[in-house]
Order: structure tokens, then C-alpha cells, then sequence
């Protein structure tokens, strides 16, 4: 039986296939604005030329400083900007960070936001916003900060590089294995988890092995959009608190973060959440683990594995897991300080998940 629940479907508007670049104006126009300032980071710069110059005269400029976690003085920079330009709007080109770095102006000055994702990361899809300041990051939804449409062009991800492919291709695997032991998952939620699961798991080792497979490249975006949609549905649980807390503190890499840890939080609540776990083994070809097999997915495309590689020491720990338990949140298993020690020591180390789980 399916029980009561209820659903609050996000008012997004997307465009999707290959040549949907092409589209962009129109969208512009659709929400009535006339001057967008273009954001990407530095590393995007020439794809941020690219969708300014299909903007033709709408484009007020291209502001390539978008960097991880949305550091508070790059939002004030950007935020001066476009006041500065008489911006009505910004199109987001790239990642989680470009995407951040709108959302970043629309908190404050309202403007609406067209995402054009670069990687699979899904930011793209959520009311969610953050802002790191003095190393700690803050975080908060408000639905002003959601795109007001975006466009899935496949043909904009071929030069992203294999590893970072991989990388982002797992963080947005990591929204739908939270998703589907969320509090307030839903039936529907609960689809999109694993069909997103499945279409990135199916997708990314075509992506690493042929990175020009548009076929490949366009159902990583499809997996990577529903992986997003549930991340802006549900609550997140112990497997973003603890990769926060590792961007926000230590500033680690935002992705490969989330590749490293993704098995060891999963291996941590796999025994309290059976439901996730037999969804999750569906969507990934009917493996009796699921823990394990995504710590042998990031393994075969050639992904970091553990949070040594990333440049994190072991006595950091502690500091660490101080914030993961340091206020109550949803999660299946109960979380205790010993529990995420030895999870943050064996993803540091890059073990074999398995132990967790007792």
C-alpha cells in the first residue's frame, strides 16, 4: 500500500537535448529581461565568451570568479556587479559553483537566475543556498534563489574532463542515496532517486571511457537533473553534513569530497534503511551491496578514494566530526561521534567500506 504523503512539485522550467544553447535568448526574453550578467569560474571563462556571445546585446558582461562554496566576498563582488551594470538577471554558466554564485544574487537582490550546468553537480535544481565566511559555511533554502529556467545542452560537457566527470557524476548520486532514506521522501522523490542513480551509474563509465559519447554525455545531464530534482525535494542527511563540514573547514574539492565519502555514509546507514538499499541495488544492476559497489565505481573511473589523496591529514578527524554531531538532523541510523570518527578515519585511509556497518 502506498501511504499518505504529500508532494510539492519546484516551479522549474527546462530545456534539454543537444543544441539547446541555441535556445537561451529566447528563455531570456521569455522572462521579460533585457541585460544578464554572465557568471562562471576562471577554469569555464571561454564557455562563459561562448553563451555571452550567443546573448548577443542582452549580455551585460561575463564575471569569471566563480569559485567552491561560494566564498562571501566573491558573492559581494559579483552582487556590486550587477547592481553596477544595471543587471536584470544572470545566466549561470558551469558547476555547483557558478550556479552558487547566482543563487548568491538572487538571495540578495532578487534577480532571477537561467542555469546553463556544465557538470552534473544539480545545484541547478534546488532552492539551496551557501555561503562560506571564515571558514564555516552557512547554508538555507529559499525559493528565490531557484533557477527560473534552465538548459541541459549535453554538447556544453564534452571538454569536461573525465575525472571531473566522474567526480561530479557521483556527488549527484550522492543527492539520490540521501534522498531515497530521506524523512520526507516521497514515492515520486523516490523515482527520480532511482532512475538518477541508475542513468549516472549506467552513463559515467561511457562518459570516462569516450568523452566526446554525446549519447553518454546526455544521460549523465538526464541522470544528473532527477539526482538534482531530489536534492531540492528532500532532506539531506550524515553524508552532506560530513562533506560541508570537509568543504567549508579544510576547503576540500567539492566533488571528489563527495566521491570519497559517498560509500562510507551509505555503508554507515545501509543497515537501518533497507528500503534505500534495495532501490539503490536496482538501479545498480542488482548488486547485494550497494555500498560497496559505489566504492568500486569511483575505483573503475579511476576516482579519488580516499580523503588523504585530497590533501586532508588524519588528526583532522576530530575537528571534523565535531560538527556532524554537534546539532540533530534526520538520518536512519543514529549518528554518534564514534560512529563518524571511524567513518571519516576509514574514507581518510580509503578502506573498504564494509566494517561501518557494524
Amino acid at each position: 500500500m502506498i501511504g499518505p504523503f504529500t508532494h510539492t512539485a519546484l516551479p522549474m522550467r527546462v530545456v534539454f537535448g543537444p543544441g539547446s544553447l541555441a535556445a537561451l535568448p529566447d528563455e531570456v526574453d521569455r522572462l521579460g529581461l533585457q541585460r544578464v550578467l554572465v557568471l562562471c569560474s576562471p577554469e569555464q571563462q571561454a564557455t562563459g565568451e561562448q553563451v555571452a556571445a550567443a546573448l548577443g546585446a542582452r549580455a551585460a558582461g561575463v564575471l569569471a570568479e566563480a569559485r567552491m562554496h561560494v566564498p562571501v566576498e566573491v558573492a559581494h563582488r559579483a552582487r556590486e556587479l550587477a547592481a553596477e551594470l544595471g543587471a536584470d538577471g544572470c545566466v549561470a554558466v558551469g558547476g555547483g559553483s557558478a550556479i552558487g554564485l547566482g543563487k548568491a544574487i538572487a538571495l540578495e537582490h532578487g534577480l532571477p537566475v537561467v542555469a546553463v550546468p556544465t557538470t552534473y553537480a544539480g545545484s541547478e535544481m534546488t532552492p539551496v543556498w551557501g555561503l562560506t565566511e571564515g571558514g564555516v559555511k552557512r547554508t538555507g533554502r529559499d525559493l528565490r534563489v531557484l533557477p527560473a529556467s534552465v538548459l541541459y545542452d549535453p554538447e556544453l560537457t564534452l571538454t569536461l574532463p573525465a575525472q571531473l566527470s566522474a567526480t561530479s557524476g557521483v556527488n549527484a548520486i550522492a543527492h539520490a542515496v540521501e534522498g531515497l532514506y530521506a524523512p520526507d521522501a516521497t514515492p515520486i522523490v523516490s523515482l527520480m532517486a532511482e532512475e538518477g542513480a541508475r542513468a549516472l551509474a549506467a552513463a559515467l563509465p561511457r562518459v570516462v571511457a569516450d568523452g566526446t559519447d554525446l549519447d553518454a554525455r546526455g544521460e549523465a545531464q538526464y541522470g544528473a537533473w532527477l539526482c538534482g530534482a531530489v536534492l531540492g525535494a528532500t532532506t539531506m542527511s550524515l553524508h552532506h553534513k560530513l562533506c560541508h563540514a570537509l568543504g567549508g573547514t579544510l576547503d576540500l574539492p567539492h566533488a571528489p569530497t563527495h566521491t570519497v565519502v559517498l560509500p562510507h555514509a551509505l555503508a554507515y546507514n545501509q543497515p537501518a534503511a533497507p528500503d534505500a538499499v534495495a532501490a539503490l541495488s536496482r538501479a545498480l544492476g542488482g548488486v547485494p551491496d550497494p555500498a560497496r559497489e559505489l566504492w568500486e565505481l569511483a575505483g573503475r573511473l579511476g576516482a579519488p578514494r580516499s580523503l588523504a589523496e585530497l590533501g586532508m591529514r588524519e588528526e583532522e578527524v576530530p575537528r571534523i566530526a565535531e560538527p556532524a554531531v554537534a546539532a540533530p538532523y534526520a538520518n536512519p541510523r543514529p549518528v554518534t561521534r564514534e560512529g563518524v570518527e571511524r567513518l571519516l578515519h576509514a574514507a581518510w585511509a580509503g578502506e573498504l567500506p564494509e566494517a561501518l556497518r557494524r
